[in-house]
């Protein structure tokens, strides 16, 4: 009886530290698993706006690159953005792209409307 509690002390001290590596090579992997997303984008699709000064602001976790409208904005160490841009009269897209260190990108597309 004592030899098989030694055996199964061992086979589950020998789960557990499988396990432990487990657990810390995915939350050591975390970025490459989940890449770059774009959130907390205070814009909405469809919006009509009437000043033509729009303050875009957001977070893009994990990301090296961040495009506006193919211009290059700085992030900051957390990924928050914040940038000012110009609306003209009538239907304008906005075009945020991120780009992250694994190459994986994310890309979002904002329909707005500018009325004069």
């Amino acid at each position: 009886m004592n030899a098989n509690v030694k055996k199964i002390t061992k086979i589950t001290s020998l789960f557990l530290f499988f396990v432990f590596i487990v657990i810390f090579a995915v939350f050591g992997a975390h970025d490459l698993i989940f890449g770059v997303k774009i959130k907390n984008v205070n814009l909405v699709d469809g919006t009509t706006f009437t000043d033509s000064v729009l303050k875009v602001t957001g977070n893009a976790k994990n990301a090296i690159k961040l495009t506006l409208n193919d211009r290059e904005i700085s992030i900051n160490q957390a990924g928050d953005f914040d940038e000012t841009i110009v609306l003209l009269p009538g239907y304008n897209i906005i075009n945020i792209r991120a780009l992250d260190k694994f190459g994986y990108s994310d890309e979002k597309n904002y329909k707005l409307i500018l009325e004069k």
